[in-house]
């Protein structure tokens, strides 16, 4: 063992020099395999971070959450069908029915009247004259307090009365406070909302940003929410509902079931016809999105995969050329009695060092990158990438350096000797 060990040092030295004597060269044939771990690195890194971005977003509305709504809900590849635009909205009614499971715990309606009926957006003014119609306006009811959608930073949650009573009151989000009340309290201070003003009674924490956040409806705490009753006096018959339910511990697939049955009863659903409405989990989202992200990643890997091939047959073609150049060393070598492996072994050695070092210089390379994209979108290295990243770079040194390497082997020591 320790005469294997003291043959492989003396190789990797052999190879090490090997590339100090022919730095440009070396460079050249290895930019192959430092594009393709600089792509494996940002490809794996920014889908790593999106995924675990989108995981957080999904779950922050809790992992029994069931999310209902008329149009099918997650990633969305084209437009709506004509079928999902021709659904009837969801109603209060089919909330409170939900309601009412022995599986389901809470279920809670908001309604989006970011938009009044000429499709125009609402404007929100502040007192200090600052003016937007990109926030986001919700009405909801009192039992949102009981999901886990929303968290209260300070204040409290409206009353049922209030909702009611079309009382004008509202709670902001972190966004919308940083905004329009940088330098006070918002709570009770009024905004106004479509001409009329609103009094503030709690503001929201901020909450996790998918992209990064940026502003206007990029941003997720860029929301106001007001009773439903006020939401329907602001805007009467507005009916984008959404149904956020959620299971009581451990019923989860029951409450699916529950929910499904109930509403395809409400929603007058025949036998055998598919769900006029779209009903998901935490889980199905993030598994929706994963398998997208699955994909990109996928052809990614195989883009990266030819700048690795790339680099594996400029590794081939300079050990070849290594090899006639080296002809009469390894003549010499054979004469004082090196065998055939020991030939083998220096020049997979050699070609495994050149595309290893091409590795280190793109996990580098590609480190740096990522930090940069973290500047403005989510991005996380998984430990595998840096891993398979090396790893696939000496592989290619050992699979492309082979027939070099068993060329080397086989030349005959007589004639290598004589060789000009």
């Amino acid at each position: 063992m320790k005469f294997l060990m003291g043959s492989f040092y003396e190789n990797l030295k052999m190879a090490l020099d090997t590339l100090r004597s022919n730095k440009l060269r070396s460079f050249l044939t290895i930019i192959g395999v430092v594009i393709g771990v600089i792509t494996v690195m940002l490809i794996s890194s920014v889908i790593s971070g999106i995924n675990v971005a989108v995981e957080k977003q999904v779950e922050s509305f809790g992992t029994r959450s069931i999310f209902l709504y008329k149009m099918d809900i997650g990633i969305r590849t084209s437009a709506p069908t004509r079928e999902e635009r021709m659904r009837k909205p969801l109603t209060l009614e089919d909330a409170e029915a939900i309601a009412k499971l022995s599986s389901i715990e809470v279920a809670v309606p908001s309604l989006d009247i970011s938009n009044n009926f000429f499709g125009q957006k609402i404007n929100v003014t502040g007192k200090n004259g600052k003016t937007s119609t990109s926030v986001q306006l919700q009405g909801t009811l009192p039992e949102i307090e009981k999901t886990t959608s929303e968290t209260l930073l300070e204040g409290r949650w409206f009353t049922r009365s209030e909702s009611d009573e079309k009382a004008r009151v509202c709670l902001i989000g972190d966004f919308v406070r940083e905004s329009y009340f940088p330098f006070e309290n918002p709570i009770g201070n009024t905004i106004e909302i479509g001409g009329e003003e609103y009094r503030i009674i709690g503001v929201l924490q901020k909450r996790e940003q998918l992209f990064g956040g940026g502003g206007g409806n990029n941003d997720q705490s860029n929301i106001i929410y007001m009773p439903m009753g006020t939401a329907l006096k602001l805007k009467p018959n507005a009916d984008d509902l959404f149904i956020l339910a959620v299971a009581k511990e451990g019923m989860l697939e029951k409450a699916k079931d529950d929910v499904q049955d109930l509403l395809r009863i409400r929603r007058h659903v025949k036998f055998g016809e598919k769900n006029n409405f779209a009903m998901e989990t935490a889980a199905s989202l993030i598994d929706q999105f994963k398998a997208i992200t699955g994909g990109v990643f996928l052809a990614m890997v195989v883009i990266s995969s030819i700048g690795l091939m790339i680099g594996g047959l400029g590794v081939m073609n300079i050990m070849l050329v290594s090899v006639t150049e080296r002809t009469r060393e390894i003549g010499i070598r054979k004469a004082i009695g090196a065998k055939q492996s020991d030939i083998l072994l220096q020049f997979l050695i050699e070609a495994a060092t050149l595309t290893g070092f091409g590795g280190i210089v793109g996990l580098l390379i590609g480190w740096l990158l990522t930090l940069l994209v973290k500047m403005i979108m989510p991005s996380y290295v998984p430990l595998w990438a840096p891993i398979a990243g090396f790893g696939a770079s000496v592989g290619i040194g050992l699979i492309f350096g082979l027939f070099p390497a068993w060329k080397a082997a086989r030349l005959d020591p007589i004639e290598s000797l004589r060789y000009e």
